[in-house]
């Protein structure tokens, strides 16, 4: 048994940056594995001269004035810079993890016997799970995601 169980999409742009997208889905019988599919394009902000200016107001907010100049000079050194969405689970009972890779392509496992690094193995509780992405920095102008979870038999 093979059922898709979440397929969700979205855009989202650099204002939604240091927030987070909750979705709910429910597993009704207990066992099996989940099998997580997570993808966001761009990775990466391919325009320099808005990652330049980027760049030179994140240095002037968090750099002492003395410091600026000396890294600003280095700016290049930042290049790319890149969209980061990672994802975490909770079961109806606790946290089973979260993987903070910067993979725009991920594969991830949970399930009562092996699950990805980063995540918990153990029973496969029926109810309400929680999957949550992090929106660590969008920096173009749009991303696209997309999000399937799969409840697999072992």
């Amino acid at each position: 048994m093979n059922q898709l169980i979440l397929d969700v999409q979205g855009i989202v742009h650099p204002n939604a940056s240091k927030t987070h997208i909750s979705y709910r889905f429910h597993l009704g019988t207990h066992g099996g594995k989940l099998r997580i599919h997570f993808a966001y394009e761009p990775k990466n902000l391919d325009d320099r001269e808005q990652s330049k200016t980027m760049i030179f107001e994140s240095i002037n907010k968090y750099t002492e004035p003395n410091q600026r100049e000396r890294i600003q000079a280095k700016w290049e050194s930042f290049l790319p810079l890149k969209n980061l969405i990672t994802v975490s689970v909770d079961d109806p009972e606790r946290h089973r993890g979260a993987g903070h890779r910067h993979d725009p392509e991920q594969l991830l496992v949970i399930s009562e016997l092996e699950s990805s690094p980063g995540f918990v193995s153990g029973k496969m509780l029926t109810g309400m799970w929680h999957v949550t992405l992090s929106l660590h920095a969008i920096v173009t102008e749009s991303c696209r995601y997309t999000l399937q979870i799969h409840q697999e038999e072992e």
